[in-house]
């Protein structure tokens, strides 16, 4: 719902800017937030970051996983000679694996994503400030992201990074 709304919103700008009788003078600029995300110094900090805070929760859901692998491995080897009993007991010990297994990646998952989300904000808004701040000293009128297209003329993604690598 937002992106429409965002994406009515700069057709209606871009639009307001051809349209208006000064629309010679109007500029308009782009950035890929992606490149921003990716290949920024910041951004590349905050992977190493990452990497660095989960990777022992990586490990251990790594573990679990080659756990699982040979309980799977071994029961199915077995399966067929056990009694009724026993068999109805290792089935239950190795789905009960599983979910441990499945609830560990899930909340790994669900807490990665949240941290890299965090890290994206700051990247962001630091972004977002040099952005402010390039567009009033250029006078840009409008500046847009994740464009399907924007010529490489008005794209303004290389003047951010090297600002946000600076560190302004």
């Amino acid at each position: 719902m937002r992106a429409v709304s965002v994406t009515a919103a700069a057709a209606l700008a871009i639009g307001m800017c051809v349209l208006s009788p000064a629309h010679a003078q109007s500029k308009i600029a782009w950035l890929s937030t992606e490149r921003i995300y990716n290949e920024s110094r910041l951004a590349r900090l905050a992977g190493d970051k990452l990497a660095e805070e989960f990777k022992s929760r990586e490990r251990a859901v790594q573990d679990l996983a080659i756990r699982l692998k040979g309980a799977s491995e071994k029961l199915e080897k077995e399966l067929p000679t056990l009694p009724e009993a026993e068999r109805i007991k290792r089935q239950r010990e190795y789905f009960e694996l599983d979910k441990e297994f499945q609830r560990r990646q899930r909340e790994f998952r669900e807490d990665l994503n949240q941290r890299t989300n965090e890290e994206r904000a700051v990247i962001s808004d630091k972004a977002t400030q040099i952005i402010k701040q390039l567009a009033a000293a250029e006078g840009y009128d409008i500046v847009l992201q994740d464009a399907v297209w924007a010529s490489p003329r008005i794209d303004i993604t290389d003047k951010v990074l090297s600002a946000l690598d600076k560190g302004k």
